[in-house]
């Protein structure tokens, strides 16, 4: 592969090889990139939903704590 990349210009090694590669694996790798940024969302979304409830139970138990000592 080395041997058959010396003769070639600058430009076919960093423009053109790599143009090639974004067309031919374009797709796979738009649907990687989208795959994995839909799971950090839903993870997001997940830790947001589990802190709300910790949050919503703590102020719960907090106030009903504090009316039975009275």
């Amino acid at each position: 592969m080395r041997e058959m990349l010396t003769g070639m210009p600058w430009w076919v090694k960093w423009v053109a090889i790599p143009v090639i590669a974004l067309v031919v694996f374009g797709g796979l790798i738009a649907s990687v990139v989208g795959f994995v940024i839909g799971l950090l969302f839903k993870l997001l979304v997940f830790v947001a939903l589990v802190g709300g409830l910790v949050f919503v139970v703590r102020k719960f138990m907090s106030s009903a704590g504090s009316r039975g000592d009275w």
